[in-house]
């Protein structure tokens, strides 16, 4: 399960993931407010840019070991100007996009891909150095069904897209979501 958050605690993240936009595109220096409360939480995270609706950038964190306003502060800066797939945000774009986090919950091993639920979980795919991840909300956005979401995840890592049938270590997990468009009240994929 992922962490609880309160709408002010998401509202604080959503403030801080703008506020780390805003000052990396002007290269200025970013330190988000002392954590406190369920933000102090150690959790990995993803923050997606959407500019005009469209996908402008999504980096995240897995890892369970810095506090959710550092790590959204770090994502959302690197969301805006460091996925290769996009140019760096410019800044007379910086009105036009939204922010959504995702909190991820604790990634959990699985054999069976009949435990995967698509619009719940989340996967991750691996084979040594070679990892993707996708996000529960990418299944529901593309329309997918569990084996296409399996094989994206498997292509995302850069593997066969039967990579998840053949060996690949298969983990899920699940996130809390909310976004400026959405943020009250949170919508909690479980």
């Amino acid at each position: 399960m992922p962490t609880a958050l309160t709408n002010d605690e998401q509202q604080v993240l959503l403030r801080i993931a703008r506020a780390s936009v805003a000052a990396k595109i002007r290269t200025e220096a970013y330190m988000p407010p002392e954590a406190t409360g369920g933000l102090v939480t150690c959790a990995g995270a993803f923050v997606t840019l959407r500019l005009d609706g469209d996908l402008r950038g999504c980096i995240g964190y897995i890892e369970r070991d810095r506090p959710l306003v550092e790590v959204i502060a770090r994502c959302a800066a690197a969301a805006a100007t460091d996925d290769p797939r996009f140019a760096p945000l410019m800044a007379d774009e910086l009105a036009r996009v939204r922010v959504e986090i995702s909190v991820l919950g604790p990634l959990e091993r699985f054999t069976d891909p009949r435990e995967v639920e698509v619009g719940r979980h989340g996967l991750v795919v691996q084979v040594g150095p070679r990892r993707g991840l996708l996000l529960p909300q990418v299944a529901i956005e593309w329309h997918w069904d569990r084996p296409t979401f399996l094989a994206q995840t498997c292509l995302k890592a850069g593997l066969a897209p039967d990579a998840w049938r053949t060996g690949a270590e298969l983990y899920r997990f699940e996130a809390l979501i909310f976004s400026e468009d959405n943020a009250a009240p949170s919508t909690m994929v479980h």
